[in-house]
């Protein structure tokens, strides 16, 4: 399959060209107009498949829920929006009920299915501070502890690849030294960590930060806390949700230009509800009400639990709302959470040799095709 674009994004700018499809791989990229097409795009925009770091759920599904056909359904439906590769998030719950999540997550992947592909589970909580918590059922809330860990790293068969953690939790930082030893990425969240706290956690091993601004102290000027941390030390990655409920636009662009175009990434925090209707649901054992705006929020109050924000849009946000170069819009989405979990050498990027991951959109952001691994998922 050969299609083609006036606008295709290469290398942090758009250009002229066809894209050669074999298999689930890109084969090549020619000139535009150079071969026979199967489909010619026009003006519209091709981008890499988008990349979610931290999504809890979708279309009545929770990762939690450890139910086979409600995440196949979920990863299904993230390809609508343009997702190609997510990593489904937990919520902090018993030590049951989380095994059973990551062993349904770990099942999935070994089974196989068709849908958005898992490519590694967030693992948010328990390990968190109860002064932040948010929506997070605080009775579960446990110290950090590496064999238990360890042993839920078992039943996700080496699936989790982002944990947060609040790291001024973690005893001589111990969990935090040991996942960042074996290939996961510790992100700081839902933490009451001062700065210093945040610079020891990240000498440690540490190299996010979960949501910025939401599940940590903010901002002041004599105790810079976690947030001034995700703004001042460059070369840690961090989260930022999309929807303008959780962070206002002014507060993403001062996160994102203090950071650059490279070490950004856009999440969702996406729960069960996302593609339902606004009204009452479930996250953790917490029930939490949609409301008209969008957002989650634990019933009867202002406290946010998460969004149901679809990436296309986001992506608008950041350029139209946020008014960010449009090269660190995309990175956000797509290079920069395939550099953060370690498979940009297949994914992130449009070029020849990378997985069939693309996503065409119109000039109002809408999602018009999605190829994922070389299959024509949406048309």
């Amino acid at each position: 399959m050969i299609i083609q674009s006036k606008s295709v994004w290469v290398s942090g700018v758009f250009i002229e060209a066809q894209v050669e499809i074999k298999e689930n791989k890109i084969e090549n990229i020619y000139p535009y107009g150079t071969k026979p097409v199967d489909k010619d795009y026009g003006e519209n925009r091709i981008i890499p498949g988008m990349i979610d770091v931290h999504c809890h759920g979708g279309l009545g599904f929770d990762t939690n829920d450890a139910n086979r056909e409600g995440l196949v359904k979920w990863a299904k439906g993230l390809l609508e929006e343009g997702i190609t590769a997510f990593c489904p998030t937990t919520v902090t719950q018993s030590e049951e009920i989380l095994s059973k999540a990551l062993e349904n997550v770990a099942n999935v992947v070994r089974d196989g299915y068709e849908g958005s592909e898992i490519v590694g589970i967030h693992f948010e909580g328990p390990y968190l501070n109860v002064k932040n918590k948010g929506a997070q059922p605080e009775e579960f809330i446990v110290t950090p502890s590496v064999d238990q860990f360890k042993m839920y790293q078992e039943k996700a068969n080496g699936l989790i690849k982002v944990m947060t953690l609040a790291t001024e939790q973690d005893p001589d930082y111990a969990l935090t030294k040991y996942a960042s030893q074996h290939g996961v990425n510790v992100s700081i969240g839902h933490s009451a960590a001062t700065y210093n706290e945040a610079c020891i956690a990240v000498a440690n091993g540490a190299n996010g930060m979960t949501h910025v601004y939401n599940g940590m102290n903010g901002l002041h000027h004599r105790e810079p806390s976690l947030v001034g941390a995700a703004m001042r030390l460059k070369d840690t990655y961090c989260e930022i949700i999309g929807d303008g409920n959780h962070v206002v636009w002014p507060a993403i662009y001062a996160l994102v230009t203090s950071k650059g175009r490279d070490y950004c990434l856009l999440v969702d925090d996406a729960l069960c509800a996302k593609g339902c209707e606004p009204g009452h649901y479930e996250l953790g054992g917490n029930e939490i009400e949609i409301r008209e705006n969008g957002s989650a929020y634990l019933a009867g109050t202002n406290t946010l639990a998460g969004g149901t924000m679809k990436f296309n849009k986001a992506i608008q946000n950041l350029v139209e709302k946020v008014l960010l170069p449009i090269d660190t819009a995309i990175n956000m989405a797509t290079l920069n959470p395939a550099r953060y979990l370690g498979i940009d050498n297949r994914k992130g990027k449009i070029c020849s040799g990378y997985d069939a991951d693309l996503v065409v959109l119109d000039r109002n952001y809408d999602v018009v095709q999605v190829i994922a691994q070389g299959k024509t998922v949406k048309a």
